[in-house]
């Protein structure tokens, strides 16, 4: 059987397809090929459970006569857009697609009304070979696979704070800024971190990671020096990671790190948090303009970004230090 999943964007949404990848590969023993754009290449290059791994830069068009050449048995469709759409009309095969529940995110948007099942979007995804495909959700959790050239030695790295052992990986980037752990938000729980800390992000990170460890004693600034594998490795090494609402948080959870989840203005209900992996949740309850997206802004639009002003640092803190003391050898 050969198998085509679609999912174009983003990092932490491809991850998240990594369990259905995994089903379909080894209970069907099926081909498994995944269309997704090419500046996500690195996020699937190395997973085994993917066959064939194809790439378009802007328009789906560019290809389409490979798509028809490979005749597909069945289409999973985890993005369910236009441009899906049009790949399943090209195909005329089988196909499933997932719930978005637009819907219910503007409901919840906009009234805040929670119309949403309390159900992962992983187990959504599932929800697209119902019918089609006997498979089930194997309660693995994600696969994040790094290129072994890609692994980063840290010993270097370390030493040039004198840090040995366990570190904390504080997460800096994001694709929208009020998903961020802004600067003082970092600096705050940097001081009271009982670990030290390497702080990861893009090049965009840099200066505000420069900032922050010339700040605090035991931080180490990788903001834009390493690409996307090489940070996935830093956080693989790491004992726990403090993240947003991030595609790292994602590769995070593949691979099974405590996490200390902070909320900006999208909230767990969206069903996007961290997947089957220990995490703790800190979001500003009752504020009345939560979520403010689905997604994420470039800036608050109410200017004032309580949902990260208003964090408990001293609860963050606790939950910590929870944390460390389950890990063998601190």
């Amino acid at each position: 059987m050969k198998i085509l999943i679609l999912r174009f964007s983003s990092i932490g949404d491809i991850v998240l397809c990594t369990p259905i990848i995994r089903a379909c590969k080894k209970q069907l023993n099926a081909e498994v090929h995944f269309l997704t754009k090419s500046k996500y290449k690195n996020v699937l290059e190395a997973n085994p459970n993917v066959d064939n791994l194809i790439l378009f830069d802007k328009n789906i068009e560019e290809v389409k006569s490979r798509l028809i050449e490979n005749n597909y048995d069945v289409i999973l469709d985890l993005h369910n857009n236009l441009r899906s759409f049009y790949i399943k009309k090209w195909l005329k095969k089988p196909f499933g697609k997932f719930p978005k529940l637009n819907i219910q995110k503007w409901i919840l948007v906009n009234t805040k009304i929670n119309r949403l099942p309390n159900i992962h979007i992983v187990d959504r995804y599932f929800q697209a070979a119902e019918g089609l495909l006997k498979i089930k959700n194997d309660n693995d959790g994600l696969d994040y696979f790094i290129p072994e050239n890609q692994n980063v030695n840290l010993d270097l790295l370390l030493e040039t704070k004198n840090i040995t052992g366990h570190y904390a990986c504080l997460v800096l980037g994001a694709t929208y800024q009020t998903k961020k752990i802004p600067k003082f938000l970092a600096i705050e729980i940097i001081h009271k971190s009982p670990l030290p800390v390497i702080l990861i992000g893009g090049p965009e990170e840099f200066d505000v990671g420069n900032e922050i460890s010339m700040e605090c004693k035991n931080v180490i600034n990788a903001c834009g020096k390493y690409k996307l594998n090489q940070s996935a490795s830093i956080i693989e090494q790491s004992s726990l990671v403090i993240t947003g609402d991030t595609g790292m948080m994602h590769i995070a959870s593949a691979f099974k790190k405590p996490i200390i989840m902070i909320w900006g203005n999208t909230v767990p209900e969206f069903g996007m948090g961290p997947y089957l992996t220990q995490a703790y949740h800190f979001e500003v309850e009752n504020l009345k303009c939560r979520p403010c997206s689905k997604i994420g802004y470039h800036e608050c639009p109410k200017k004032h970004f309580k949902c990260m002003h208003n964090q408990n640092v001293d609860l963050i803190n606790q939950k910590m230090n929870a944390l460390i003391q389950q890990i063998p050898s601190i």
